[in-house]
């Protein structure tokens, strides 16, 4: 359904009205897209007081090909006790049949809304029950009964590439800034700003490199101010050994941002310029040869994605397509296909290993963790990433609070820092329970 709405009588938009059908049962917008870091990426934008969600989408039209996509502004809301989905869309005075089903597609894709996904909830749902259904266990393990079910993911497979290859080797402070400067490099190239504009030191963002540079010292250098206006905002919240990062930039000045950019908007670009203009390193290499394997034809993302079955052999087919494409290990590889549906595989890193120290006192290596992670999380097959990362969500919520309710400025205080140092609350371990 699609309406015309005029908003305070000057913000003009159209309303779809979205149906959630089956995956109405137990659908909560706040828990959907506030449920994995990638939400708090640029261009996504969650506002706690409203609980809604907005983000630029570029809208297609299939069937001219020729046409340059639509960009628009989306806000996304859950009206109370409503199995419908309003979708908000500025900067268009109404959509074309193929530009709406671009924007439910995509809007689907991100909250993993297709029969595919909301068969795997259903089944999620049934084992955790049958293993913790018992009375005694359900204090205990009340972040697997509580978890949605759903992890948040991109409109597309190849902004979740893109992110799952800023998430590598760095704080998340650092990815963070990436996201959004990618964002902003969006903007000016739309806006057909020259390179040597672009590249001029006021539009450098003054990210540190974090792991890339050599510390001199591991001393902390904690900004008092920002230690106080995140003590205030969330002392309910957070012990007081939690220290900001030292990889915390102040915020800067405002500026215009994009939508995330298209392979072709990235493929002719100087890698130099790039890793400059957006602190990516070594990253942009990598980046660019995906967005010219893209563009070349030689990477087709509608083949990998569509016509998928989550299966254990389409698993290790994609997989290791995907590792012939530079810069894809087995990390970003796993992060890659668990946003494509497959949740039987753990993304392991550093921080699983911090994890299963801290929630399974199992000490790990980086060696080790995956085949420890296999063990542990066993029980929940084919769903052992949602077991997983319900658990490490529900640590993290512990340390910082609501991450829904956390001010976009704090978001770069969630580091592994932060996360080493012990908690004082209690922590049960919920998977080793038999």
């Amino acid at each position: 359904m699609e309406k015309w709405q005029e908003e305070n009588g000057n913000n003009s938009c159209v309303l779809v009205e979205l149906p959630l059908g089956e995956a109405s049962d137990g659908f909560d917008l706040e828990k959907a897209v506030c449920s994995h870091g990638l939400f708090m990426l640029a261009p996504n934008q969650w506002d706690p007081i409203s609980r809604s969600f907005s983000r630029p989408l570029r809208l297609l039209d299939n069937q001219h090909h020729r046409s340059p996509p639509l960009t628009v502004m989306v806000r996304i809301s859950q009206p109370p006790a409503s199995s419908t989905l309003h979708l908000r869309v500025y900067g268009a005075p109404s959509l074309s049949p193929q530009h709406r089903h671009s924007l439910l597609n995509q809007v689907e894709r991100m909250l993993r809304l297709s029969k595919t996904e909301i068969n795997k909830v259903r089944e999620f749902r049934s084992i955790v029950e049958a293993l913790h259904g018992k009375e005694e266990e359900k204090e205990a393990t009340e972040c697997l009964r509580s978890f949605s079910g759903r992890v948040f993911r991109s409109p597309t497979l190849f902004e979740d590439m893109v992110k799952c290859i800023l998430l590598c080797n760095c704080q998340f402070s650092r990815t963070l800034s990436m996201a959004k400067s990618l964002c902003e490099l969006q903007f000016e190239l739309q806006h057909r700003y020259s390179h040597a504009k672009v590249a001029e030191d006021n539009f450098i963002p003054k990210t540190p490199a974090g792991k890339e540079l050599k510390r001199k010292s591991r001393a902390s250098k904690v900004s008092m101010s920002l230690e106080s206006r995140f003590a205030e905002a969330k002392a309910d919240h957070l012990e007081s050994d939690i220290q900001p990062s030292q990889e915390i930039e102040e915020p800067h000045a405002r500026k215009e941002i994009g939508t995330f950019p298209c392979p072709e908007e990235l493929a002719n670009l100087d890698e130099s310029f790039l890793a400059k203009r957006c602190n990516l390193g070594y990253r942009a290499s990598r980046i660019l040869k995906l967005v010219q394997g893209i563009v070349q034809g030689n990477i087709q993302l509608e083949q990998l994605e569509d016509g998928m079955e989550t299966s254990l052999s389409s698993y290790n087919k994609l997989a290791e397509q995907l590792r012939q494409i530079d810069g894809f290990g087995p990390f970003t590889c796993a992060n890659v296909l668990m946003c494509m549906g497959f949740y039987h595989v753990i993304p392991a890193d550093s921080e699983t290993i911090r994890h299963l120290k801290q929630v399974h006192s199992k000490r790990s290596s980086i060696e080790a963790v995956g085949r420890d992670a296999e063990v542990i999380y066993a029980k929940y097959a084919p769903f052992q990433f949602l077991a997983y990362w319900a658990e490490l969500w529900h640590f993290y919520e512990q340390r910082f609070g609501k991450l829904s309710e956390l001010p976009v400025s704090h978001y770069k205080l969630i580091t592994a820092s932060n996360m080493k140092k012990k908690a004082t609350r209690k922590r049960t371990k919920i998977s080793d329970r038999k």
